[in-house]
């Protein structure tokens, strides 16, 4: 925290310290200066007023209103099925293909994600993102044959694929170290009130009507972005400095001492101006492998430890076992909501390792159970513990993932690249994610009727080996400023991460 001598200091003071570095020789040859780089006890965040925490959390709102309209998007296919294909003649085969499609139009989306949000500025991007959904949405709603559809389908896709990776990356640039992780977190818990609301709503309304609703939070969106500031971090890395001062002290109030936070990120952007630009080449780096393999690791982990399977496959799950399909899917609901919420109120405390390692621990248990109750199916043993122990299951998977493994991978990832490589990384872990998701949904159904117990024992595999990963790799990243933590992470003789 700044002190009370520091607040008159120019709001510059870091880029002037640095170009004195640089007139000195220490930023020569593609720039091999060392930033002064904040560290955790000496500085910090400034105090944020009380009109600063409200301006961040609204605009914090405003961007996961992108979130919310992530959950409508994958909460649609389900309860729409029934009349689209009863009103537009579709087959099974085509309409597994109109839910499929959504899954494509994101990975196209992901692909360009960092770059769009490096090019056109995170509130851009979303702007970008959201046309996308409601052109989609309309395309939907007055469709009259299979080909509207999945165009439509796909045009979500492909902007959920760009809000995916946007809004995390939005909210964690604007908020404050102290709080950052349970505003970023709030991205998964609306996924999941998105995807609540869908299910609960489209049992009442037409499935034109429900894909109507789907545009609203898109429209709320674009509308608030009107009102709320460009990330300040994205403005320092193009050089729009009175609009990066103006944009921070919007953020943390008017009458916040902003002078050690603008002159940390002025230090460190000017470094990173000092190396190559970004790219893929960039990101190949040796310095970069880190946080690299542990973005990757995390949607890797996340994605292939059967998510997709439990969600997409919840109700196939409760009918193989004998248990109410209908119980089944508003017990999971709850337990999800309920759990995110948790992992909101804790991330900040507790911080990211400790939930990510009981919650892909729980997600290994969940599997056990799961793929014990079948394997006592098999051997006709113990009937009466089979539906009970599906339905624990279920639920111990879920609601650890949603405490940890839902969200908190996006967090990482907001949080461990720097804005040099930022576009090119979150681009590839965006396209990791999205690519992990559709191969664990095409891969699901054949596992299944392979082996009703051995699939949920093989996730369980893979849930185990990401807490030996986590334990061994992923950084705790709790209450530290992202310039400090970049600088560290990078540096192949930092020791503090383990």
């Amino acid at each position: 925290m700044a002190g009370p001598g520091s607040a008159n200091q120019p709001l510059l003071l870091g880029a002037s310290r640095l170009n004195e570095d640089e007139e000195s020789g220490t930023c020569q040859n593609g720039g091999s200066a060392v930033a002064s780089v904040p560290s955790s006890s000496s500085s910090s965040s400034s105090s944020s007023s009380p009109s600063g925490n409200s301006v961040v959390l609204f605009s914090s709102l405003v961007a996961v209103c992108g979130s919310y309209a992530f959950g409508n998007a994958v909460g649609y296919s389900s309860p729409a099925e029934t009349g689209i294909m009863g009103d537009l003649g579709l087959s099974l085969a085509e309409y597994s293909v109109f839910g499929s499609t959504l899954t494509i139009g994101a990975m196209i989306g992901a692909i360009p994600s960092g770059r769009v949000a490096d090019l056109l500025g995170r509130r851009g991007a979303m702007w970008v993102s959201e046309l996308f959904c409601i052109t989609g949405w309309l395309a939907i709603m007055f469709a009259k044959g299979a080909w509207w559809l999945d165009a439509g389908r796909l045009l979500v896709g492909c902007g959920i694929g760009l809000l995916s990776y946007v809004v995390p990356v939005y909210v964690a640039e604007i908020t404050p170290k102290n709080v950052r992780g349970g505003y970023t977190s709030l991205n998964q818990l609306m996924i999941g009130l998105g995807k609540a609301f869908m299910f609960l709503i489209g049992s009442l309304v037409n499935w034109r009507v429900l894909a109507l609703i789907g545009t609203l939070p898109c429209l709320v969106q674009l509308l608030g972005l009107f009102f709320i500031p460009e990330s300040p971090r994205w403005l320092a890395k193009v050089g729009r400095e009175k609009e990066f001062e103006a944009a921070l002290q919007h953020l943390r109030g008017k009458n916040a001492n902003i002078s050690q936070e603008a002159s940390d990120i002025q230090d460190y952007t000017e470094h990173l101006r000092c190396m190559s630009q970004d790219g893929i080449v960039e990101l190949c780096q040796g310095k970069y492998a880190r946080p690299l393999i542990v973005g990757v690791g995390l949607m890797i982990f996340q994605q292939c430890g059967g998510l997709n399977g439990f969600v997409f496959y919840t109700s196939a799950i409760f009918e193989a076992a004998g248990f109410s399909t209908t119980i089944g899917t508003i017990v999971a609901a709850v337990v999800q909501i309920l759990t995110t919420t948790l992992g909101v109120l804790l991330i900040d405390k507790s911080g990211r390792r400790p939930l990510l390692l009981v919650s892909a621990a729980g997600g290994c248990l969940g599997c056990v159970f799961t793929g014990l109750s079948f394997f006592l199916q098999d051997l006709h043993s113990g009937a009466e513990l089979v539906s009970g122990l599906v339905l624990v299951g279920v639920l111990v998977f879920l609601g650890s993932f949603e405490l940890g493994m839902g969200g908190i991978p996006w967090i990482i990832m907001s949080e461990i690249f720097p804005i040099n490589v930022k576009a090119s990384a979150g681009s590839l872990i965006n396209l990791v994610s999205w690519l992990g998701s559709w191969f664990i949904s095409c891969t699901f159904s054949y596992l299944f009727e392979w082996s009703t117990a051995g699939t949920f024992f093989i996730y369980a595999g893979i849930c185990g080996a990401g807490v030996i990963f986590i334990a061994k790799l992923v950084p705790e990243t709790k209450g530290r400023m992202l310039e400090e933590m970049h600088a560290s992470i990078t540096n192949k003789n930092d020791n503090n991460l383990s």
